[in-house]
């Protein structure tokens, strides 16, 4: 089951975080709906803070009609009538006299004899089986480059990227290889990854563009240079995916429309290209940068 709050803040942002903090939920669990943008007014008359709308799924709680049916439906049972002699309060009531009734002789209980418990031979303790150690997991292991052609494209990245990381002090290695006509890919190997990647992939996204437009800045057709560290972007991709998936679902269950969160470029292509092939659904972008997001559409007809 589906419910939801309104929230107000200063900003989208903060009404945003004000309600994640009441619901003591995770951005990834929640979808924002924009109710009202912040209007700051001609000297702070008519100012405004925006509103939103938070929605989240709770579990499904059992009508109370079918326990109150279920309750009734049960047969009560009857009790049982013993035949008993009825008598009034303070008289005592002669019971009949049984004729030809002859007592029988109360048999005496003769004694059991006693038996004595048996000795019980003892059982010898076997021998565990021993366990079979599990077999542990080969390590993977670590992926091999191969060397850049002087001169090359690759070439031209990994010495951008060497004397980029010198000046930011990591000891990182950088190994540049293409994915196809015009995409390279390089990987940061060593060093410190959390360092590389930066809060939720910031430092990660600023070498990468760096890295773009010092590649593309004398070329006359761009190529897509992407940069990761420490398996980051193909994590992060999976965790796109499956939100893409989450709100596709949900949008075409409640026929509504769902606004994520703000993405870069690359992360807003991931989210395109997990719901292309997607009936009733249909995905678009809104806003400006760096607060530009996707919108996961419900559409009858693509």
């Amino acid at each position: 089951m589906e419910k939801f709050i309104v929230t107000t803040g200063k900003t989208i942002e903060l009404a945003i975080e004000a309600a994640l903090q009441q619901l003591k939920l995770d951005r990834d669990s929640v979808s924002v709906e924009v109710i009202r943008n912040a209007r700051s007014g001609f000297l702070g008359i008519g100012a405004s803070p925006a509103e939103v709308k938070v929605s989240y799924e709770v579990p499904d709680e059992a009508p109370k009609s079918a326990l109150s049916s279920a309750s009734r439906s049960k047969p009560k049972e009857k009790p049982v009538m013993t035949p008993s002699v009825i008598s009034r309060p303070g008289k005592p009531v002669a019971q009949p006299e049984r004729k030809n009734e002859k007592k029988k002789p109360e048999k005496k209980a003769e004694p059991k004899p006693e038996k004595k418990p048996e000795p019980k031979p003892e059982k010898k303790a076997e021998p565990k089986p021993e366990r079979k150690a599990k077999a542990e997991k080969p390590a993977a292991a670590p992926k091999e480059y191969a060397p850049a052609a002087e001169g090359s494209v690759e070439a031209q990245i990994e010495a951008f990227l060497a004397g980029l990381l010198k000046h930011m002090g990591s000891e990182a290695v950088p190994h540049a290889y293409k994915v196809d006509e015009e995409t390279y890919r390089a990987d940061l190997v060593g060093g410190d990854a959390g360092l590389l990647i930066g809060r939720r992939g910031d430092t990660l996204d600023a070498i990468q563009y760096l890295t773009g437009y010092a590649v593309n800045r004398e070329r006359e057709k761009r190529l897509r240079i992407n940069v990761d560290a420490g398996d980051y972007r193909l994590k992060r991709e999976e965790s796109l995916q499956q939100l893409a998936r989450k709100m596709a679902a949900k949008a075409v269950k409640y026929h509504r429309n769902f606004t994520l969160e703000p993405m870069n470029a690359y992360e807003r292509h991931v989210i395109h290209a997990a719901l292309q092939d997607y009936e009733q659904v249909t995905t678009f972008s809104t806003g400006f940068e760096p607060h530009r997001r996707i919108v996961v559409a419900f559409a009858k007809e693509k």
